[in-house]
């Protein structure tokens, strides 16, 4: 099975959700700051995962 996963856009995706939340009013500066803070540890925790985690074991006799 083979993933087409970007965290970069998954990032970028979420932060426009967080910035239209500041526009509208749902959220301001103190909480767009914390939410973005949030969303910043948890896009370096996935990077960290997925940056060369799984590896295909290398076959005998190569």
């Amino acid at each position: 099975m083979t993933y087409n996963f970007d965290p970069d856009r998954w990032y970028e995706n979420h932060r426009e959700l967080l910035e239209e939340r500041r526009r509208k009013g749902e959220l301001d500066e103190a909480a767009f700051a914390a939410e973005l803070d949030e969303l910043d540890r948890r896009h370096a925790e996935m990077v960290r995962r997925l940056d060369g985690t799984y590896q295909l074991p290398e076959e005998k006799g190569r």
